[in-house]
């Protein structure tokens, strides 16, 4: 079954272009060093949780949408020779490709799929 690297974000809402653009670009990178897709969400309706929530998770601001992203890869195995490969591209490099938000604040982990329906 195929391999998920999930992403979530506060990024500014005057940004929203260029977290766009910047996806695009890193996008096209993922799928070069394997990837199947990539997938970009801004935020639409996402509450604000009493104990946990994606806007506590990543410490949103009022200025700020959360976004979700996800990665789907073949395999673990490609996926962590992509990731090895993604850290050395010249276009990821951040003077080449900036991250529009607090990177500080981005939440990220990879993930077994258990289940496609």
């Amino acid at each position: 079954m195929s391999y998920i690297d999930g992403f979530v974000a506060a990024v500014p809402n005057d940004k929203k272009q260029e977290f766009l653009d910047h996806s695009r670009i890193a996008g096209a990178v993922f799928k070069r060093y394997g990837a199947l897709k990539t997938v970009e969400n801004w935020g639409d309706d996402v509450p604000m949780g009493e104990v946990t929530s994606f806007p506590q998770a990543v410490q949103c601001k009022d200025t700020e949408t959360v976004v979700f992203s996800w990665v789907v890869w073949p395999s673990k195995d490609v996926r962590d020779a992509g990731w090895a490969k993604i850290m050395e591209d010249p276009e990821m490099s951040p003077d080449a490709n900036p991250m529009p938000f607090d990177g500080k604040r981005l939440i990220f982990g990879g993930f077994e799929t258990l289940l496609e329906t």
